[in-house]
């Protein structure tokens, strides 16, 4: 039960000001004074104070996008463990079931967008399912290299393993899965080099593009769902890098500590590149499915502990 409230707590608190953290690197890295650190909470709150405008163009489609995309975000945070190796809907083979709830949060969000009828949100939900598809594959091939060695498709006894097989520094095949799943939380979550999150030009835009005529309530449900995303795959590379115990009042302070690390090299990588050409983000997509790729090969051929 501690574990638990403690979980919830984390969900309620955390991801939201995640997003603050990073604004704040990058305005640091910019000499900038910057937001507060709890600006996209303030712009949550602000937006549910609001009211919804819809096209006569649009369907129950459009209406229900921002609501499922909260709820697949939820659910999928909901069975990655966070402060210890067990969550409050873990179950076996939830490793697969997260995997699909973020694929089903997509689907919605590009589905919505195409349901405007505008030839932009139309684009970025192209560009969106393209990419994805890229991204999909190293997903799963880090998640391989992370259950495999548990025999066990279910995160709570994948995450119980890592500290048995030496952690990321004592097995190679962690350090590449960790590797391409940062990556594909770049992409996942639409950050540079991918994506730019503040570009207000539709030309460039991916996921932004898709919810320009989400307004009031359904943006601040997509932000959330938004933040939780970034949280839930966060909290993936957090157990990898950083194995977190089991149980005792430490987890969660490690947990923080590692979600905040997340965020910080989030506004560092965002702070000293440019996002990519398009036509580079291809590239840079299936490079994490050769790293993941190679980490496999090293896990059965010698590297499994």
């Amino acid at each position: 039960m501690f574990d638990v409230a403690v979980h919830i707590t984390l969900l309620v608190l955390m991801p939201l000001p995640m997003l603050g953290l990073i604004n704040r690197v990058k305005s640091i890295a910019a000499g900038r004074k910057g937001p507060p650190l709890l600006q996209p909470l303030y712009d949550v709150v602000k937006l549910l104070q609001k009211g919804a405008v819809y096209s006569r163009t649009t369907t129950w489609i459009f209406v229900a996008g921002p609501i499922v995309t909260l709820a697949s975000a939820i659910l999928a945070a909901l069975i990655v463990p966070l402060a210890s190796t067990t969550s409050p809907f873990g179950f076996p083979a939830d490793v697969f079931v997260f995997a699909y709830l973020l694929g089903v949060g997509r689907f919605f969000t590009m589905a919505a967008a195409l349901d405007t009828g505008s030839a932009f949100e139309g684009m970025g939900a192209s560009r969106e399912a393209a990419f994805a598809a890229l991204a999909e594959p190293a997903l799963f091939l880090a998640l391989m290299i992370v259950c495999v060695p548990a025999d066990s498709a279910c995160f709570g006894d994948a995450f119980s393993a890592i500290p048995a097989a030496g952690g990321l520094l004592r097995h190679p095949g962690l350090l590449l899965a960790a590797l391409a799943l940062g990556v594909v939380l770049l992409a996942e979550t639409s950050r540079i080099p991918v994506d730019d999150p503040n570009t207000h030009l539709e030309l460039t835009m991916i996921h932004e593009v898709m919810v320009l005529d989400h307004s009031g309530p359904d943006f601040a449900f997509i932000q959330i769902g938004y933040a939780l995303k970034f949280f839930a795959l966060g909290a993936v590379l957090v157990h990898l890098v950083l194995p977190i115990p089991a149980t005792g009042w430490m987890a969660p302070v490690l947990f923080v500590a590692g979600q905040a690390g997340v965020a910080i090299t989030v506004g560092i990588i965002e702070s000293v590149m440019a996002r990519l050409r398009l036509s580079r983000v291809p590239q840079f997509l299936i490079g994490a499915c050769v790293v993941a790729a190679v980490g496999v090969l090293v896990l059965f051929t010698g590297g499994r502990p």
